[in-house]
């Protein structure tokens, strides 16, 4: 089969497509056929180096959404059967009934995750093995392109929305670089669940979109968002705050919030320091709330909030394997609206 396969740390010149055997199953898994993969933040982490997780070794094909077809299926499988429409939770635990992060279904913090296209071969690649319990059902009338753009930004947003943000409806929620595509699900997410949402962003285009998805209130990046926020709730403030930007947002993300508002950060793309005032923040009763990896639990209610048909994921663009490069262009380009798909 043709994989991009990654055979150092580097940039584009660290890639290449190659023919590579087709992988094997073993009894728990299934083959899936990609019809397309997304491209997301850690395949370009990865690609860069140092690796991110641990189990990491190269060669590596990359690729963590993924959606396609299944093909085969090993002798353990039931539920599954060549045919069958999926998407693929990347994300897999031990399996260990000792392992205190697995048996409770925190997967992201076991010291021996497996990640598919993080640690595991991915779905930069014609075709790709995963355990049979990371693939989910998509249904008939969704597109399985449209499927790949949903597993790490949807559900990484369900979790720091609900999980850890515990947004209700009625609340007002401010949410930084909202055009991402992890913003773009949360948007969506929280006006799904009754909240108001204000949506900060950098250029008009990206105004547009929103706005396009139902987005009432959209300030500019750079103008004065708290004032806009306290008139808008009367004064109070807002009740939380997502934010995965970190210093250069994260003033405006403070300052923004009322009286026992939560701020949920999830990101750094502005860089890893912060620092602020501790009065403003416990005379107000402040609650910081760092959102890492998300549960199955989120991946599921992530996907039953979009399987409902009122939601969209925005795809900016459908490249072909051969142009992986230019998709990592395209992911870093802050003019990019959408998930960007490679298909093989």
């Amino acid at each position: 089969m043709r994989a991009m396969v990654q055979t150092a740390f580097g940039g584009p010149e660290a890639l290449s497509v190659q023919d590579v055997p087709v992988p094997p199953i073993g009894p728990d898994e299934v083959l899936i056929e990609v019809a397309a993969a997304a491209v997301n933040r850690m395949d370009l982490l990865q690609l860069t180096g140092p690796a991110l997780l641990p189990g990491f070794s190269l060669p590596h094909i990359a690729g963590m959404d993924v959606a396609g077809t299944v093909v085969e299926t090993g002798a353990n499988v039931s539920g599954l059967a060549p045919g069958a429409r999926v998407v693929v939770d990347p994300t897999r635990g031990c399996d260990d009934d000792a392992c205190v992060y697995c048996s409770a279904g925190d997967f992201g913090y076991c010291p021996s995750v497996q990640v598919t296209g993080g640690n595991r071969p991915g779905g930069f690649a014609e075709y790709v093995a995963v355990h049979a319990a990371q693939c989910h059902p998509v249904p008939d009338e969704v597109a399985l392109t449209t499927a790949a753009a949903l597993p790490s930004s949807w559900s990484t947003a369900y979790h720091a929305l609900f999980p850890v943000g515990r947004l209700a409806a009625g609340e007002t929620i401010l949410i930084q670089a909202a055009a991402s595509a992890v913003s773009l699900a949360a948007v969506q997410l929280a006006m799904d669940a009754g909240a108001r949402v204000v949506a900060v962003t950098s250029s008009d285009a990206k105004i547009d979109a929103l706005r396009g998805l139902g987005v009432e209130h959209c300030v500019p990046l750079g103008a004065d968002t708290a004032s806009y926020v306290r008139e808008l709730t009367g004064g109070r403030g807002a009740e939380i705050v997502l934010d995965h930007v970190g210093p250069a947002t994260w003033p405006v993300s403070m300052s923004t919030l009322g009286i026992r508002g939560r701020l949920v950060f999830m990101g750094q793309t502005s860089g890893d320091q912060v620092s602020f005032g501790l009065p403003g923040a416990y005379h107000r009763e402040l609650a910081l709330l760092g959102s890492g990896a998300y549960t199955p639990d989120d991946f599921r209610r992530a996907l039953t909030a979009f399987w409902s048909g009122k939601l969209t994921a925005p795809i900016a663009a459908e490249l072909p394997l051969t142009e992986l490069a230019a998709a990592f262009d395209r992911l870093t380009d802050r003019t990019t609206i959408g998930k960007v798909l490679v298909t093989p």
